[in-house]
């Protein structure tokens, strides 16, 4: 394992990212209707983050039209995206659907192109799976409806795995239906897509692989957003309490809530080791990677949501309001829950790893 501390130049990239999220993505502004909008992103925003700062590519070697960098980089950003609950889809185009496209090679030609698209921000793709399938979980029925899509209604490209292969489908050749979920954020749309339609990229054993991989990516650096969201709840709630008073005295200066707050700081710090070490292990390859990814997501998960829950009671009345973006983050904590496997399910695949009987 290398060190975990971030270098100099994942710091300048967190500057570039944090700069631009805070000029022209505020969290508030998500509470002014965008989140209940369908369709919350921000295209130039998103064109900005992808382009102009590089981010989509972070992941795709220079050869292939990326910016040749490693998952570490790519976990800053989603440590940033975290932090302003930004809607966005990173996440599923430059991670997950990326890492897939990655893991079938420089051979697939027709992949390759695609990565080159995804890395210029030209077009965004996702893996058409629920978003709550675990990296060792099944994966959907070849054919049919498949519920529960995290960013397909705003992507380009759909990767499909059927019982021939992995193919890539323009979305206008499918069904995509929006549905309701708990994350505004982070739009769900229920697909279905039709026989005969899209291009096979690879056949059946390699797409699999090539999917579990991409889920595995996902399960890891998602940790790192969870990470984001936990920092900027524990940030705001801090702030808060020093600036609301109760009996002529800031509230955060009562013990009981000092004690709370110190707690939530502990167990932030731990969630940041837990996600940069399972960063670091899928950069170098490590064949720890999954182990130190279902570390991190059985502990991260809970830290954002227990952070989240926090900032939302301690806010007061405030923290349910459509005033406040409180709300948005314990949402999108909760949802990040189930993504890519509960954490349950990381503790039972831990287990397994290990040589232990499962929890």
């Amino acid at each position: 394992m290398t060190d975990l501390l971030y270098t100099e130049d994942e710091s300048d990239l967190r500057a570039a990212v944090r700069s631009l999220l805070t000029a022209r993505a505020d969290p508030a502004a998500l509470t002014g209707g965008r989140a209940e909008s369908g369709s919350p992103g921000d295209p130039a925003l998103w064109q900005a983050l992808a382009v102009e700062v590089g981010a989509a590519g972070l992941l795709v070697p220079e050869k292939l039209g990326g910016q040749g960098a490693s998952h570490r980089e790519a976990a800053v950003v989603l440590e940033e995206l975290g932090r302003g609950c930004v809607p966005a889809p990173y996440l599923t185009s430059s991670v997950a659907a990326t890492a897939a496209l990655l893991a079938l090679g420089d051979d697939a030609d027709a992949a390759v192109a695609l990565l080159g698209d995804l890395a210029a921000g030209r077009r965004t793709a996702v893996l058409a799976v629920p978003l709550s399938t675990a990296p060792d979980g099944p994966l959907p029925a070849p054919d049919g409806r498949i519920g529960g899509v995290a960013d397909a209604a705003g992507a380009d490209v759909l990767l499909v795995l059927r019982a021939d292969g992995l193919y890539a489908v323009d979305r206008s050749a499918a069904e995509v239906e929006p549905v309701t979920a708990l994350d505004l954020t982070r739009p769900l749309a229920a697909v279905t897509v039709p026989e005969g339609t899209g291009t096979r990229l690879a056949g059946r054993p390699g797409g699999e692989a090539a999917v579990r991989r991409g889920l595995l990516t996902a399960a890891g650096l998602l940790a790192s957003e969870q990470l984001g969201i936990a920092e900027w709840c524990l940030e705001e709630t801090v702030r808060h309490t020093r600036e609301r008073h109760q009996f002529n005295r800031p509230v955060g200066s009562f013990q009981a809530l000092k004690h709370r707050m110190a707690q939530l700081w502990l167990e932030v710090v731990s969630a940041r080791a837990a996600a940069r070490a399972a960063a670091d292990a899928l950069a170098t390859g490590s064949e720890e990677a999954a182990l130190l990814t279902a570390v991190a997501q059985a502990y991260c998960s809970r830290v954002a949501v227990h952070a989240a829950e926090e900032c939302v009671q301690l806010h007061g009345g405030i923290g349910m309001t459509w005033e406040h973006p409180a709300h948005l983050y314990l949402k999108r904590a909760k949802a990040d829950e189930i993504a890519y496997g509960t954490p349950g399910r990381h503790k039972e695949h831990l287990a397994g790893l290990v040589g232990l009987d499962a929890p």
